[in-house]
């Protein structure tokens, strides 16, 4: 796989959009791999990977997207 951005070998790939990025380009973020509802505390809590790669050119909606044909 190559960069998106300069075509030289990848060393990740976007955790959202899957494009290559090599060391120079990758940049690094929060992914929520999981939300669950804890039991004792009747609260929504998330599991959190801090570094997950990210290319940057990518633009993840901060809020859900409703689905109801899942429904």
């Amino acid at each position: 796989m190559l960069c998106w951005f300069c075509a030289e070998s990848a060393r990740g790939a976007c955790r959202f959009c899957g494009r290559g990025v090599c060391a120079e380009h990758a940049r690094f973020g929060p992914y929520v791999l999981e939300i669950t509802r804890s039991v004792h505390r009747d609260r929504a809590e998330a599991l959190v990977v801090e570094d997950a790669v990210q290319c940057g050119a990518c633009h993840p909606r901060p809020q859900p997207v409703a689905m109801p044909e899942l429904d």
